[in-house]
């Protein structure tokens, strides 16, 4: 069974025609087998015009098929050939192929001649063409004697060739002696002759070695003529020896460099005539010579250049037009312009053709009785004759067949037999060929026959045309018919497309084309029928295209290529670079689907297409990468318009890399003054490439550009030549200006000096000015060095001037300058505040005032008053004690200042002083004055040790900042329940000189909030809180409390009775800092249980992060399901330490601290596989016998009615904790949530208030922790943290609940197994 992929196939519909015509075209389709008897064919020859390589063996081919084999003969030169006679000739085996051996002896040249090969057998003869055999030639060129052509620049010139005829023609074309190709333009070309023209000469055309060579493609040969030496003089170059050997003429003709119209070279005259063979290329030239250049243009008078057959070459001086035809035939007009004035040439086209098929003979099979048709038909300019052969002969001389008959060019048979089989040849020939075909007539008797292989099966994509053939034989000619499927109906033509030679065409498959099809073919000697397959496959497509990229060069780009396929074929993905291979280069590499590029360069900008392909279909998609980068630097500048303050910089910009430039920056040197530091001078738009840059005086110029584009800036081009302009006066002056005095009998007058480029020439200096601002004196100047300060001495103490400052240099003074006002030098002010008085305001704030000084007496500018302040003594303490002092000071002129920041019930002193820029004055007075008391801080720490059942120790030390004489602390407390709802708040006053107390009468197992603070007669402080809880009754009732710790107080409160026989009233609040402690870990060898105490809002949910201790690793994170406090870890490492936290996600997320612990050791394995043991083998099959037993031996007294002894022990005790274990029972880390706990073990709803002695029950609350712990004796520590919840089993106390958290005992095993 063969598998046939499906090609593409154009599609025709069966014509309604004549019977006649309708059977000679089918039969021409189809292929008689060469099992059947057939006349012969000629199934290749050589060609017509067959040129050879004399250095080569000649092979002349005549190849045929028939039944039987044919013979072959040959004629030469019209003569029977006879090949034995010639030991140099000889025919291939079962072949008319003649080979004649020539490289040992013999010449090419005696075997030139026409050749025909004759096949033949029994039913007839076929004939080849005229084989024309000729042996190509290179002669060489003619020995010839070149002179040295002298001429006038701007004279034409035409430097001929003339190469050797050969065979076939050859290729001209001129180079130098270095076999470099002569460069030609619109001036200079070569005609299709082959001679080299040039409109007008120049200097440069100026050469020794002008060499034209032919090259004979035929023999691999290139032969070249003498060099032609050409020199081109001008007028002014002409010696008086070339002027004394010119003629008159000639010396007028040597002026003719001036200006001149065109004139043509080549053709000569107004018109010419050009013939040329259809389907051939029509060439036509016009080549003008004139001063300047001229340019060509092509018309066609009374008609249009055919645009997809006509194009240009030679600088549009010969016009091409392709496969001409007779309609191309006309006159072609060539125009020569230049602005002197034009020429015009007309060229009338004649197309002429040899003879072309409009219908060549076709072989014709008829069976016995039939009728046929042989139509030979063909034309040309001038019309073809045809004439008829049989067998070779001409058909005039050919025995009569009375079953023939010859129309002119049909011939028409009628009652064929069998000695009606012939080889029919048709010639039609005028004076420019022939053409010869070859048509037998096979009469034969043959029963239908399919040659398409049986049960082929055909592939096709979805949506694509399929063609199942049906290669057919018969005669008479079969009919044929399609079935599809074993039952199936003929299949209808509006649907299906059949052709004539059998073939079955389904335009548009779909998956229901799928199937089997069978071909059925009847003639009235019989059927055949055959079976093909069809299988409809999906289409490859690619589902993500790559994508246009622009990277910038040295980068990585990846181009993406996702494709879909019928998942039956195999798909290959091939990428391509502009439609060719990849480059092997490492920087190139293919992931799946995925092209990468490493390290981009120019080369790498390009098309690349993904190519993927089945067997069936190929589909492509394509993506451009655009390789940009910063532009290449500008080059070529150069500065003109050079004028005194001007000059016009131009440049040429580089390569922008494929990203548009955008803005040009100048920038410039000044060699003079700030050699080698380059200076921004403008920006230009990125289209321009010229800029007017406005210059300073006295400035040695030298410029660079910078282009930039959208990836960046270019680096800068080379520098620009220098430009030095001329001075002149400044044109501005100093900045900042100042007249500051350093002492108090001088003024310091500074300015910013000007830099030398704004110098504007040489000598550059400053003139210095002042004078007193209140008084009448002249201004006193001085005329100072480039300098930047100038000290005037003996003024007086803080005076104002008027300073200016004025620059000039060699040329001139610049605008007169900006008077600025300074002083002369500050001293110390001479007065102290008076009248200083403390107004007292809080404990913590006071308020000083004053009265200013005199103006005269600060002697300065004034910067403000100065408080110094200190603390003297503790009023509670009573100890004189240095404080270091501390200082406020108030900008301005100001009178009053307040001293924030003070320290409750503390004496202080203060005096004030005056601030000028100088320094401070004399300071005022000291001031005493005291501070209140204030509310006390926080005490220090509060904390609860000895927690008891009914008692709670409290611990404190007094606040750090008492702020005045304590006289109580205050604790406030109350309980607080699992739910965070609070109860009657608490209130006990305590004596100052107290650090400790007991509470007694709590209630046990509660949790329970204080408030602590102390107080002075100011107030009350800020407080410390803290929760703690009361341990559980261990003794279950039975009356023992701890004894009291140490000597501390006790404190016995009293309550109502019903306070320890019910709980309190709470009241649900919201806790300020929710927050998670005690998170405590207990781990295996890779698993850990983690547990936790929440404290704050409802409904929060919890995570567990965890990472191995000491590393850099991110946090694992794992989401606990609901709200419970505790959570699994599983897949550990064993022997590793971890670190564990435990936070809440949302808006209020918060995390506790962290804790670390560690895994247990791995334990030791043997890998072995027990399994495969034989002594484990043998015990599972002994236990099996066992087991087997112990059931029989159940079922039989299970039947009798009796009872297992620990059955009946069972009964009697009925003991709750016996029950069928859960498979997972007593497996260590394996966990429920709090939700599937409550439904599978959900208590009753009765009686579920809280005992009278304040233990609480399993049921009371399903988050309880002793739920999770291997017995029910879990503890709380100090601070209220669980522990035993992994201790080992202590001594069993009632169950409260539906379950036992003992692991299985035998006997619950076996009622489980019962």
């Amino acid at each position: 069974m063969r598998l046939k992929i499906m090609p593409l196939k154009k599609s025709f519909s069966v014509h309604r025609v004549p019977l006649i015509l309708f059977l000679c075209q089918l039969m021409s389709a189809l292929e008689v087998p060469l099992d059947l008897v057939q006349p012969p064919t000629i199934t290749r020859q050589s060609p017509k015009d067959y040129i050879i390589d004399p250095r080569e063996n000649i092979e002349i081919q005549c190849e045929a098929k028939g039944k039987p084999p044919p013979s072959f003969s040959w004629t030469r030169n019209g003569t029977h050939f006879d090949i034995d006679k010639d030991p140099l000739v000889k025919m291939l085996p079962n072949s008319g192929t003649l080979v004649i051996s020539i490289t040992i002896e013999g010449k090419a040249e005696t075997y030139e001649g026409v050749y025909q090969c004759t096949a033949r057998n029994e039913r007839g003869a076929a004939i080849s063409n005229n084989i024309i055999i000729r042996p190509s030639r290179s002669p060489l060129w003619t020995k010839e004697k070149l002179e040295q052509i002298t001429i006038l620049k701007g004279q034409s010139l035409v430097l001929p060739c003339r190469p050797p005829l050969g065979l076939p023609p050859p290729i001209i074309f001129w180079m130098d002696n270095s076999f470099q190709r002569l460069p030609q333009s619109e001036r200079v070309s070569q005609g299709l002759n082959g001679d080299l023209y040039f409109s007008n000469v120049l200097p440069e055309d100026t050469r020794e070695d002008y060499v034209c060579y032919a090259r004979f493609n035929h023999t691999q040969t290139i032969q070249q003529k003498q060099p032609i030496s050409v020199k081109v003089h001008s007028m002014d170059e002409l010696n008086d020896t070339i002027t004394a050997n010119l003629s008159d003429s000639e010396f007028y003709g040597a002026k003719s460099y001036i200006e001149r119209p065109p004139k043509l070279l080549s053709p000569e005259g107004r018109t010419s005539h050009k013939e040329e063979l259809r389907e051939n290329v029509l060439s036509l030239e016009c080549i003008a010579e004139g001063l300047p250049t001229p340019s060509i243009t092509w018309t066609k008078e009374d008609g249009e250049l055919p645009i997809n057959r006509t194009s240009y070459t030679n600088f549009r001086k010969t016009l091409n037009i392709n496969l001409v035809s007779e309609a191309d035939s006309g006159k072609y007009k060539c125009t020569a312009r230049n602005p002197l004035g034009f020429v015009e040439h007309t060229i009338s086209v004649t197309v002429k053709a040899a003879p072309y098929w409009i219908t060549a003979p076709k072989n014709l099979v008829l069976s016995p009785g039939e009728d046929g048709t042989l139509i030979c038909r063909a034309n040309g300019n001038p019309k073809p004759k045809i004439s008829w052969l049989t067998n070779g002969v001409p058909i005039e001389m050919a025995p009569d067949d009375p079953s023939r008959k010859i129309d002119g060019d049909t011939i028409l048979f009628s009652d064929v037999q069998e000695s009606s089989s012939a080889v029919y040849q048709c010639n039609a020939s005028n004076e420019y060929g022939y053409l010869l075909a070859n048509a037998f007539v096979n009469v034969l008797a043959e029963p239908p026959r399919i040659l398409t292989d049986a049960n082929l099966h055909y592939q096709v994509i979805t949506d694509r045309p399929a063609m199942l053939d049906c290669a057919f034989f018969g005669s008479p000619i079969p009919t044929f018919k399609w079935f599809k499927g074993t039952k199936g109906s003929v299949l209808q033509e509006n649907t299906y497309i059949f052709h004539d030679n059998g073939t079955l065409e389904i335009p548009v498959a779909q998956k229901d084309s799928a199937g089997t099809y069978t071909c059925v073919v009847r003639n009235k000697l019989g059927m055949a029928k055959n079976d093909v397959h069809l299988e409809i496959k999906d289409p490859t497509r690619i589902i993500k295209h790559p994508e246009y990229k622009v990277v910038q060069r040295g980068g990585k780009v990846s181009f993406e290529c996702k494709v879909k396929h019928d998942p039956t074929l195999i798909a290959t993905l091939t990428w391509l670079k502009d439609n060719g291979e990849l480059p092997n280069d490492g920087r190139f590499s293919i992931d799946n689907d995925h092209l990468v590029i490493m390290n981009i360069s120019d080369e790498d900008d390009a098309t690349y297409t993904c190519v993927a392909n089945t067997s069936l279909d190929i589909v492509s998609a394509s993506a451009v990468l655009r390789v940009v980068d910063r532009p290449n630097p500008p080059f070529d500048l150069e500065l003109t318009s050079l004028l005194e303050r001007s000059v016009q910089l131009s440049w040429i910009p580089g390569d922008e890399n494929n990203s548009p430039i955008t803005d040009f920056i100048i920038e410039y040197e000044d060699s003079l003054h700030e050699p080698g530091i380059w200076h921004h001078h403008s920006d230009v738009p990125g289209t321009q490439t010229t800029a007017e840059l406005k210059l300073s005086p006295y400035v040695k110029y030298s410029f660079r550009v910078i282009a930039v584009n959208s990836i960046g800036r270019s680096l800068p081009s080379e520098v620009s030549e220098y430009y030095m302009t001329k001075a002149a006066e400044p044109e501005e002056n100093p900045t900042a200006v100042e007249g500051i005095g350093s002492e108090p009998d001088n003024l310091v007058i500074t300015w910013q000096p000007l830099k030398g480029f704004d110098s504007n020439g040489p000598g550059l200096q400053y003139k210095v000015s002042w004078r007193q601002k209140d008084g009448d004196d002249e201004w006193t100047s001085v005329v100072v060095a480039n300098v930047s300060k100038y000290i005037v001495s003996g003024t007086p103490t803080f005076v104002p001037y008027l300073v200016k400052v004025q620059a000039l240099n060699d040329v001139g003074f610049a605008p007169e300058p900006v008077i600025i006002i300074g002083h002369s030098g500050e001293d110390l002010p001479m007065v102290a505040p008076s009248n200083v008085h403390v107004n007292v305001v809080n404990s913590t704030l006071a308020e000083v005032h004053w009265e200013p000084v005199p103006p005269k007496s600060i002697r300065g500018h004034l910067k403000g008053y100065r408080i110094y302040y200190w603390k003297v003594k503790n009023s509670s303490k009573r100890n004189k004690r240095h404080v270091e002092k501390k200082i406020l000071t108030f900008n301005g002129n100001k009178t009053h200042g307040m001293l924030p920041g003070l320290e409750p019930f503390s004496h202080y002193m203060l005096n004030v002083r005056v601030v000028n820029g100088k320094g401070e004055g004399p300071a005022s007075v000291d001031r005493v004055f005291n501070t209140p008391e204030g509310v006390p801080s926080a005490p220090l720490f509060l904390k609860i040790v000895n927690p008891t059942l009914d008692s709670l120790t409290l611990e404190w030390d007094p606040p750090s900042h008492p702020n005045g004489i304590l006289t109580a602390y205050t604790l406030k407390f109350q309980p607080i329940n699992s739910t965070h709802e609070l109860g009657p708040l608490v209130d006990i006053k305590i004596p100052a000189n107290m650090t400790s107390l007991i509470l007694r009468n709590l209630s046990y197992n509660t949790r329970y909030k204080f408030y602590f603070y102390a107080q002075t007669s100011a107030g009350s402080g800020s407080q410390i809180t803290e929760e703690a809880v009361t341990t559980v009754d261990e003794g279950k009732m039975a009356g023992v409390h701890p004894p009291a710790v140490g000597a501390d107080k006790e404190i016995h409160f009293a309550t109502s009775p019903a306070m320890h026989t019910s709980r309190p009233t709470f009241y649900k609040v919201r806790p300020v800092n929710p927050r998670i402690r005690n998170v405590t870990a207990a781990a295996a060898e890779t698993y850990a249980n983690i547990s936790w105490e929440y404290e704050g809002p409802d409904h929060v949910h919890f995570y567990v992060e965890y990472g191995v201790a000491g590393s850099k690793e991110e946090w694992r994170k794992e989401i606990v399901n609901g709200s419970r406090s505790f959570f699994g870890l599983k897949g550990l490492l064993p022997g590793t330490s971890y670190k564990v936290r435990v936070g809440a996600e949302g808006d209020s997320g918060f995390v506790s601290s962290e804790d670390v612990f560690e895994t247990g050791p791995a334990m030791a394995s043997r890998q072995v596989d027990i399994a495969t043991q034989g002594w484990f083998i043998g015990l599972m099959c002994a236990v099996a016998l066992l087991i087997l037993i112990l059931l029989i031996v159940c079922f039989i007294r299970r039947n009798k009615g009796g009872k297992y002894p620990v059955k009946e022990k069972e009964d009697a005790h009925a003991d709750p904790e016996i029950q069928p274990m859960k498979e997972d029972d007593g497996t260590f880390g394996e966990y429920r949530s709090l939700e599937s706990d409550a439904e599978d073990h959900k208590p009753s709803k009765k009686g579920s208030r809280t005992p009278s002695d304040r233990t609480v029950k399993k049921e009371d609350s399903d988050d309880s922790l002793v739920d999770y712990g291997e017995g029910v004796n879990g503890q709380f520590n100090e601070d209220g943290s669980f522990i035993g919840q992994y201790s080992g089993k202590k001594e069993k106390e009632p169950a409260e609940g539906n379950e036992s958290s003992e692991a299985p005992s035998p006997v619950n095993a076996m009622n489980s197994f019962v």
